[in-house]
């Protein structure tokens, strides 16, 4: 089966979780949602994942979710998303996938993320300490929910 894993990440989280991805699938493409588009007819199956910030996917994987709905719907299709947010993942998936690709997915899940105040900005600092009461590095990035991600596509 040949996979392509699609990902829009802002501080490299989730292009980390993608190659997990990868390395639990043992080949796959990946690709960077900033770059163009590759032909999606050549594959199988199709992952995309994408960073989470105050709810809501980064705007290149809503742009490609909607644009490419007729031929993702047409293939095996997996969501993933990154992110510091814990319970309320339906409503991640629900406010930001179009309704008929959600259905149509394998598996849509929410995998874990990480904060690294190094890569982040004074508003994302303030936010993250006001919000978890904390500002060091986190890592929440799930192994376990990555390989039940990937088995789902079996």
């Amino acid at each position: 089966m040949k996979t392509i894993i699609l990902y829009a990440t802002k501080h490299g989280a989730t292009a980390e979780i993608a190659q997990r991805i990868v390395d639990k699938i043992g080949d796959a493409i990946l690709h960077d949602l900033k770059q163009p588009t590759p032909d999606l007819t050549e594959y199988d199956c199709i992952i995309i994942g994408s960073a989470i910030y105050a709810g809501a996917f980064r705007k290149e994987a809503k742009a490609f979710l909607s644009q490419s709905s007729d031929i993702l719907k047409a293939k095996k299709l997996a969501i993933f998303a990154s992110g510091m947010s814990k319970g309320e993942s339906d409503k991640i998936f629900t406010e930001n996938v179009p309704t008929e690709l959600l259905q149509a997915a394998k598996a849509a899940m929410l995998l874990g993320g990480v904060f690294d105040p190094k890569k982040a900005n004074f508003a994302e600092r303030l936010i993250m300490k006001v919000v978890t009461k904390q500002s060091g590095y986190v890592d929440t990035i799930d192994d376990n929910k990555i390989t039940e991600f990937v088995d789902a596509l079996v």
